[in-house]
């Protein structure tokens, strides 16, 4: 881990920026200065270590946007495009600079998750890198990203996870974080194909839009099946994998009268989360 160890749970809460350079409509991360964004987030990270009975060390990460979906095929028809070597180096230098964490994020279009992943082999095998997985713009069909929710199922997310588990194994990794954002239970089916394997541990990050009432309906959605029973939290396959996580929105959370959460307000979810997100 960028601030020791090789483990991220229970020690850590993570504490993202996500985004995409020149892309200010995708998040915080991509808006100005890069050193002066991650300045940002180790101030905003500091904010969550929480109470004494869930005391966590912080731990900063970059969530950048490495695939992305688009409503043009493109020469493969996959509907995706990936950023370049040169945005990805970047971008874990200035993570480094913070001792941060790079967390590669894919929209996948109709190209597989798998596929992407493996893509990526370059950089996950640096011990500083890992994923998010976004299945709202996993389509098929005729579907293309934007018409309509895209979803994923644990089957998928497993694949991936046993090609990830590999890689550590394989290159003597500390553990690598995922994080599968979910808008709504819809976009995730099956979860409980998803096993428990060494070295990789899965966040599932409730990305429900508004104010703080709505957003907390979407996490008791999202988060419902098991995540406050410690038997399934420590089960080796089903929803207890998947970590609590969550995300907020600097600009959509913040409309008319809605007022986007504090740090305090997040940290009183129950369980409170892992994984935090601002875009």
């Amino acid at each position: 881990m960028p601030r020791g160890g090789r483990e991220l749970f229970p020690r850590h809460r993570v504490v993202a920026y996500a985004g995409l350079p020149g892309a200010p409509a995708l998040g915080r991360l991509g808006i100005g200065d890069l050193d002066a964004r991650t300045a940002e987030l180790e101030k905003l990270a500091a904010r969550y270590t929480g109470r004494a009975a869930d005391r966590r060390e912080p731990l900063p990460a970059l969530e950048l946007i490495a695939v992305v979906a688009q409503s043009r095929p493109g020469p493969d028809g996959t509907y995706r495009v990936r950023v370049g070597s040169d945005v990805v180096a970047a971008h874990l230098a200035a993570a480094r600079r913070r001792r941060a964490l790079l967390l590669l994020n894919i929209q996948p279009g109709r190209a597989s998750f798998l596929d992407e992943v493996r893509a990526l082999e370059r950089w996950l095998r640096e011990p500083d890198v890992g994923l998010a997985l976004d299945p709202e713009w996993a389509v098929r069909g005729r579907v293309r990203p934007g018409e309509a929710f895209g979803s994923t199922t644990g089957k998928d997310l497993d694949a991936v996870s046993a090609w990830l588990a590999a890689l550590v194994a394989e290159h003597d990794l500390p553990e690598k974080l995922v994080v599968v954002h979910v808008l709504a239970p819809s976009v995730l089916r099956s979860p409980g194909a998803l096993r428990r394997r060494p070295g990789v541990r899965w966040v599932r990050s409730a990305d429900g839009i508004g104010t703080k009432a709505a957003k907390r309906r979407s996490w008791e959605r999202v988060q419902a099946d098991g995540v406050r029973d410690p038997a399934a939290r420590e089960a080796a396959t089903g929803a207890g994998v998947l970590r609590p996580g969550f995300k907020l929105f600097l600009v959509e959370d913040e409309r008319g009268s809605s007022r986007i959460m504090t740090p305090p307000e997040v940290l009183a979810l129950d369980p409170a989360p892992d994984y935090v997100c601002y875009e």
